[in-house]
């Protein structure tokens, strides 16, 4: 008797199959839960490491801004440990101090009153100028831990760090009388280092009365006393922008622009649109050394029109029109309108400085100091060092390069186009003194009133081996030649007198 199997108890192969197929698919799918686990655990550990590094660096380098913020009261924690510290000239002379009464009840004091007004600044009603720049540092103390613990067994404040700026009082005082009662801006730098070594800008104030005319000087919307015109001051800058225009013209005609030639008649026309010389003066028959130094506007007129747009617009940019600047100090960009289908009447009048162009005094001395440095421009800085109580530097600021504008042969032919302006145009009161100068100067049309100018120089000296920039504005005088140049002439001479002493 055959005995009777039952497929109940025995699996066959294929359930034996399925089942095994199954197991390794949960394994499988357990992996890829694990690898899918583990993926997602390093993005996030990845995403909080980049965090953590990028929120270190954030605090090592924005420790200033941080504080400085008006929100943060860790500036408010400093202050209640320490008093401000003092500003002080290159030479060591008090421009700004914290000043005691037997209470300990601070004032800020501002020895030079109006003088220093706008690059020094003020501290109160918020801050401005250095006041603003070196805040972190007059805030804090380095002062020796000695004297931290004698002050506060004493229940005083720790003196503030001191800040020595690159600021001359001899030559910012020149610069302020020679202003005298115009509105303006001068501006005064060292061509090799950007060091400023004085800055004016008229209209003023005092300082030590700011919180006492600040409500007047907020409520009178006319009022820009408080706009510091070297830096914030926008100008259309007349012939001065003939610096540009013949930098286009030579990156175009590097080997034939000493063969240009015009015939001026006292006017350049083309259709409807027609620019004249300043004052009807008829230059005759000019090259472009000649065009330059005379400051013929027929003659640039016609220079500007033969100009390929688009590469102009590129040195424009090249020469940061409507860039950001170099400069921790407050500042507006600079504009100039250049594109290819810009009208007849638009193009001469840019040509010229005219029209819609417009510059910042610090921008017209950067501009110079690169041509005079071989196309390098530096940096313009005022704050040079921090000194603690005991006269221990803290910091040092030095010199630093920003690149350059243009070449070092392009700079060369603009030094000699500048030094020609000297010698044989429109800043002859530079001429014949015991050091060469090399400038341009501008005569910029403001408003439809024929006449109405404002007065300009730029230039540095001595021409052969630059050393100091003077730019200078002065509002509504008139001609360049006539009213700023002789300022230049002044402050050069103050500048080679102090260093040749």
């Amino acid at each position: 008797m055959s005995e009777k199997i039952t497929t109940d108890s025995v699996e066959t192969p294929k359930n034996n199959v399925q089942a095994a197929g199954t197991t390794v698919r949960g394994k499988k799918k357990r992996l890829g839960n694990k690898r899918e686990i583990m993926i997602t655990l390093c993005f996030f550990v990845a995403v909080f490491i980049g965090m953590t590094g990028y929120l270190v660096y954030f605090v090592a380098t924005s420790e200033q801004d941080m504080i400085n913020n008006s929100y943060n009261s860790r500036q408010q924690i400093l202050l209640s440990r320490n008093y401000r510290g003092s500003i002080l000239s290159r030479d060591g002379e008090i421009l700004a101090q914290t000043v005691l009464d037997e209470n300990q009840n601070e004032k800020r004091e501002y020895p030079f009153e109006n003088l220093f007004a706008h690059i020094v600044g003020y501290s109160t009603q918020g801050r401005m100028g250095v006041e603003a720049l070196a805040n972190y540092y007059l805030i804090n103390s380095n002062t020796s831990i000695s004297n931290k613990a004698a002050n506060d067994m004493a229940g005083v404040k720790n003196p503030g760090d001191n800040v020595y700026t690159t600021l001359d009082v001899q030559i910012q005082q020149l610069a302020d009388e020679q202003l005298d009662i115009y509105r303006g801006a001068i501006v005064v730098t060292e061509v090799k280092t950007g060091k400023i070594l004085a800055m004016v800008s008229h209209p003023d104030f005092d300082p030590n009365e700011i919180e006492e005319i600040w409500d007047d000087l907020v409520e009178n919307d006319s009022s820009s006393v408080l706009v510091n015109r070297a830096t914030q001051g926008l100008y259309p800058p007349g012939s001065t922008f003939k610096i540009v225009t013949a930098l286009e013209y030579i990156r175009e005609n590097a080997d034939t622009y000493l063969n240009y030639s015009f015939q001026c008649n006292g006017y350049y026309a083309e259709g409807d649109s027609r620019i004249n010389c300043y004052h009807g003066s008829k230059h005759g028959l000019v090259d472009f050394e000649l065009s330059f130094a005379k400051s013929c506007n027929a003659s640039f007129a016609n220079i500007g029109m033969g100009l390929d747009r688009n590469t102009f617009a590129e040195t424009l940019e090249d020469l940061l029109f409507g860039e950001e600047l170099p400069l921790t100090l407050n500042y507006v960009k600079s504009s100039v309108h250049v594109e290819e289908n810009m009208s007849t009447d638009e193009m001469m009048q840019t040509s010229i400085g005219q029209g819609k162009t417009q510059i910042t005094p610090i921008h017209l001395n950067m501009i110079t100091c690169a041509i005079a440095n071989g196309g390098t421009l530096m940096k313009p800085y005022v704050i040079d060092r921090v000194e603690n109580e005991e006269g221990d530097v803290v910091k040092s600021f030095k010199s630093d390069s920003y690149g350059n504008l243009m070449s070092e042969e392009e700079a060369a032919i603009l030094t000699q186009l500048m030094t020609s302006v000297v010698e044989n145009g429109t800043a002859s009161k530079l001429k014949g003194l015991n050091y060469t100068a090399a400038g341009k100067t501008g005569s910029a049309e403001y408003n439809n009133v024929k006449g109405d100018s404002h007065a300009w120089f730029t230039g540095f000296a001595p021409a052969e081996d630059p050393e100091v920039c003077v730019t200078i504005i002065v509002e509504g005088a008139g001609s360049g030649g006539d009213y700023a140049v002789p300022i230049a002439r002044r402050l050069f001479d103050a500048y080679f007198a102090e260093t040749d002493g």
